[in-house]
This record gives structure tokens, sequence and C-alpha cells, in this order.
């Protein structure tokens, strides 16, 4: 009886198999390159960890929670929040041919900073580095942005 069981789990395994990679296929992104990367890259999460510019004096390196949405006022940009340490300010931007700009603000009015870097090579899109450059008090850091899985 056992043997006659073997074939029907054997098409159940498989079965089973072939679902799991069809799955896993379906949700790969295809890969981009960096020039080509668009808003549409940027949405979703980010990780943001800061580390001193390379003529800035030596800081505990940070980190920032970043979401990113589409702008619905500007077709081929995004806005969102970053969240560190407690506080949270609004985000605006955009990235072209690979040039990523981000203006973050901390009332919702004014430009409290600014991120300016470049969607890295061979990271299909996710990974930015740069840097982010605060007015007031004047404070300018290296950072490096890792998109987050879909939750």
């Amino acid at each position: 009886m056992l043997f006659s069981r073997i074939p029907f789990l054997r098409c159940i395994a498989a079965t089973a198999l072939l679902w799991l990679a069809a799955s896993a296929f379906a949700q790969t992104a295809p890969c981009i390159d960096a020039a080509e990367a668009s808003h549409q890259t940027l949405l979703g999460h980010w990780n943001a960890q800061f580390t001193p510019a390379a003529d800035a004096p030596p800081t505990t390196p940070t980190t920032a929670r970043l979401e990113l949405i589409p702008h619905p006022e500007l077709a081929a940009s995004v806005r969102g929040r970053v969240q560190r340490a407690g506080s949270e300010a609004l985000l605006a931007g955009d990235v072209d041919q690979g040039d990523f700009t981000l203006e973050e603000s901390i009332n919702g009015t004014n430009i409290s900073a600014t991120w300016i870097g470049q969607v890295v090579a061979d990271s299909c899109g996710k990974e930015i580095r740069g840097t982010w450059t605060q007015e007031n008090p004047p404070l300018a850091l290296s950072f490096v942005l890792r998109k987050q899985p879909a939750e």
C-alpha cells in the first residue's frame, strides 16, 4: 500500500516545487541599469546610513528610515517622509538618469536638508550613495540608501 502512494506523493511534491519556482520568478523584478532608474524605482521603504563626509569632523554614524510614494502633483517625482531618532521630516524628489535628488523639510514649507547622490551601478536600483547636507546648523554627511523588500 505504501508503494502505491509514492507516485502520488511525487506528483504533489513536483507540483509544489513548480508553484514555488513560479511564485519566486513572478516576484523577482528585472534588474535595471542605474541610468534607467525612475521615480518608480524609488517607491517603497529605504534604510539610510549616514557617516561623516570626507572633509567633515568625525561623528557617530546614524540611521534613518524613508518611505517614498508617488507624488500626487508631479508625475515623475516622489514624496514621503524620513524618520530618525524620534523625529520625522517630509521628503520630495526624483531620479533622472541615475542622478538622485531629494529635498527634506522639517516644517513642511522650507527646505532643511538636501540629498544628492547616484544610483549605484550593478545594484538593480536598490542602492543610492551620496551626500546629505543640512542647512542649519550646517552639516554634511555621506549617506547610503538601501531599498528594503516589500512588506
